[in-house]
């Protein structure tokens, strides 16, 4: 006799980390990115700020999400920064992916290199947009996962002719210069950053890794770390503030930005609302625009749903029953 509280077993698509990166096309990802980012824009999508709880050594923070037509998920990211250089990553998770029409649990992946990916991708759409068009030169600050994930990442936006790599480990930035083209690794973060079109920060620094006297006019700025990495005059000078959602100034960290607390939210700008064309990332060559990343569930999804749909079609993974 079947028990009415237990249903009945569902095939669930387990895919591994490697199984994730095979399948993701770095194109295709920034492209889906910037769909699901116009989406959120348009009042397509439900993603409640993201929640955390905290250890004494770090933090495990869950991001659910829906998109329409596209997929509903969750993910669970765990953040330890003293495990940076270490054997275990800083950055760890797992994203589940539901049909969004009867919510049946479709498959459980590794989140920590589409986490790393995706953050990377979607600050890479951003400086498609909002860095100048004659943009050559690229500094990477972190080289570190996020640094390694920025490398590939901006490689699909912009015929680099220098890049840039500093890290407060100097024997990281030389180990990413080796493994990037058209790279080198530089001592410090004011000579690596002095003279950029395009200032990618992606660090787990708490205070400032840029001084706003080091850009020169036309300058991209792009943070995805958690901390403080951009100095308040460089954030009071900015022309344009680019966000994967407006709340990110609203919201206190983990869902907000810390840079972004004391900005009026109606002075930052939406990628989505930009990909829609509804907004501008630069108006003239001068500007100094930055985009400020908190991460955002919409990301997950539609980096986990461009993996289901190619391991669908080429028969990767593990199926479980559940």
């Amino acid at each position: 006799m079947e028990d009415p509280l237990v249903p009945a077993p569902c095939s669930l698509l387990v895919l591994s980390g490697a199984e994730c990166r095979g399948l993701l096309d770095l194109d295709d990802l920034r492209r889906a990115l910037g769909t699901a980012m116009r989406l959120h824009s348009d009042g397509e999508t439900s993603v409640p700020p993201r929640i955390a709880t905290f250890s004494r050594s770090g933090l495990l923070a869950a991001m659910p999400g829906t998109i329409n037509d596209v997929g509903m998920a969750a993910k669970l990211v765990s953040v330890f920064a003293d495990n940076h250089g270490g054997p275990v990553p800083s950055h760890q998770g797992l994203i589940a992916l539901f049909d969004e029409h009867d919510g049946r649990p479709l498959a459980l992946m590794d989140g920590a290199y589409i986490t790393a990916i995706r953050t990377a991708s979607a600050a890479a759409l951003a400086a498609e947009f909002a860095g100048r068009a004659d943009a050559s030169s690229l500094t990477i600050i972190g080289a570190g996962i996020q640094g390694h994930a920025h490398a590939r990442a901006f490689a699909g936006i912009r015929s680099w002719t220098d890049i840039r790599v500093a890290s407060r480990t100097h024997d990281h930035a030389v180990a990413l210069a080796d493994v990037t083209p058209h790279a080198r690794a530089v001592a410090s973060f004011d000579e690596a950053v002095r003279g950029a079109d395009v200032v990618a920060l992606c660090t787990d620094a708490r205070d400032p890794v840029v001084d706003h006297s080091w850009l020169h006019a036309g300058v991209h700025v792009s943070s995805v770390g958690t901390g403080y990495e951009v100095d308040a005059p460089t954030i009071a000078a900015a022309d344009r503030i680019l966000v994967e959602w407006r709340e990110a100034g609203q919201n206190p960290p983990p869902a907000g930005a810390v840079e972004l607390q004391a900005i009026d939210p109606a002075t930052l700008v939406e990628i989505g609302d930009v990909v829609a064309g509804r907004a501008t990332a630069r108006q003239h060559d001068d500007e100094l625009t930055v985009y400020k990343s908190t991460g955002h569930a919409v990301q997950d999804i539609a980096a986990a749903r461009l993996v289901y749909d190619r391991a669908l079609e080429l028969g990767v993974g593990t199926r479980i029953e559940v």
